[in-house]
C-alpha cells in the first residue's frame, strides 16, 4: 500500500489536463512553440506529397510561372498595350508572379489541410492551427525556386542588382501573413461547409486578373483613380507592387498609401480568422 501511494505523486507529473480556451487570447503561442517539431514535420511531409509520383516533379515550380509569365506578356503587352515603366514586361511580370503564386498556392493547400487531416484531429491532440500555417510553409519551397528563375531572367536581359532586392524578405513576409490570414477563414470554413472547395479555385483565378500580375498598378490609378483606393483593398496589391519596387528599381516605388490600406486589411483578416479558428477549433472532431 505504501508503495502505491509513493507512486502516485509520481503518475500525477505525466497527466495532462485538456480544457477549452477561454478569454480573447487568440493564439497560445506557448503551445504552439511545444508543437514546432510536429508543425516542421507537416510542413515537410506537405513538400514530399506535393512532388511524390509526379513526372516533372520540382520542375512543375518553374514550368508554371514560365507559362503563365508568356501568356500575359503576349496577352497585356501585344493585346491589351498595358505600359511597362520602361522594364523588361517579362521581368516585370514574373516579379508579380513570385508572390501571387505563393499566395494561390498556400490558399488552395492550407483550405483543404484540415480536411486532408482529418484523422490525425479525430485522434490526437494537438494545436489545431499548425495544419494550415505548416501548408503554408511548404509553400515555401516553390517560390525559393521560382525566384532563383527570376534572378537568372534579371541576368539574361541585363536587369540591375540593386540594394533594394534584400528588402525582398520582409515583403515575402507579407505574402506569408496574408496567406496565412486567408487560410486560416478557408480551413475553419471547409470543416463545416464542404462548398468552400469549389469556392478557392474560383477565388484564386478571378483573383489573378483583379490583382496587378500582368500590369501595374498605376493603370488602374491613371485609367480609373476614383477606383484605386477600392481596388487597394485587395492584399496582394502593395506585396506586388512592393516586389516589382526590389526587383526593378526606384522609379517603382510602390504607393505606400495603398500599400498600408493594403497592409491593413492583412493585419484585420489574420485577427479576425484567427478568432474565428479558435471558436470552431472546439468543433472540428466533431464535424470533420
Amino acid at each position: 500500500m505504501n508503495g502505491t501511494q509513493d507512486a502516485t505523486p509520481e503518475l500525477a507529473r505525466f497527466e495532462r489536463v485538456i480544457r477549452p480556451k477561454h478569454g480573447l487570447v487568440a493564439l497560445d503561442l506557448r503551445e504552439l512553440w511545444r508543437y514546432r517539431e510536429l508543425f516542421l514535420h507537416l510542413a515537410w511531409r506537405d513538400i514530399l506529397i506535393r512532388y511524390k509520383q509526379t513526372y516533372i516533379g520540382v520542375a512543375w515550380a518553374v514550368v508554371q510561372p514560365l507559362l503563365t509569365m508568356a501568356v500575359f506578356t503576349v496577352l497585356f503587352s501585344k493585346v491589351a498595350g498595358m505600359k511597362s515603366g520602361g522594364a523588361n514586361y517579362a521581368v516585370m511580370t514574373f516579379a508579380a508572379l513570385l508572390p501571387w503564386q505563393f499566395f494561390s498556392n498556400a490558399m488552395r493547400e492550407s483550405s483543404n489541410s484540415l480536411i486532408a487531416s482529418a484523422n490525425m484531429i479525430s485522434k490526437i491532440y494537438f494545436p489545431r492551427l499548425i495544419i494550415p500555417a505548416s501548408a503554408v510553409l511548404s509553400g515555401t519551397v516553390d517560390f525559393l525556386i521560382a525566384l532563383a528563375l527570376l534572378f537568372g531572367l534579371m541576368a539574361w536581359h541585363h536587369v540591375a542588382f540593386t540594394p533594394l532586392l534584400l528588402l525582398l524578405p520582409l515583403f515575402f513576409l507579407v505574402a506569408f501573413v496574408a496567406a496565412f490570414a486567408v487560410g486560416l477563414w478557408f480551413s475553419a470554413l471547409s470543416v463545416k461547409y464542404r462548398d468552400v472547395k469549389y469556392l478557392v479555385p474560383f477565388l484564386v483565378q478571378m483573383g489573378l486578373y483583379v490583382s496587378p500580375v500582368g500590369y501595374m498598378s498605376n493603370e488602374i490609378a491613371t485609367r480609373w483613380p476614383g477606383l484605386f483606393k477600392w481596388y487597394c483593398l485587395n492584399p496582394l496589391v502593395g506585396v506586388i507592387d512592393g516586389f516589382r519596387w526590389c526587383v526593378l528599381g526606384p522609379q517603382f516605388e510602390p504607393y505606400w498609401p495603398g500599400f498600408w490600406i493594403s497592409n491593413a486589411v492583412i493585419a484585420v483578416l489574420l485577427v479576425t480568422g484567427a478568432f474565428h479558428f479558435r471558436r470552431a477549433e472546439k468543433t472540428f472532431a466533431d464535424v470533420i
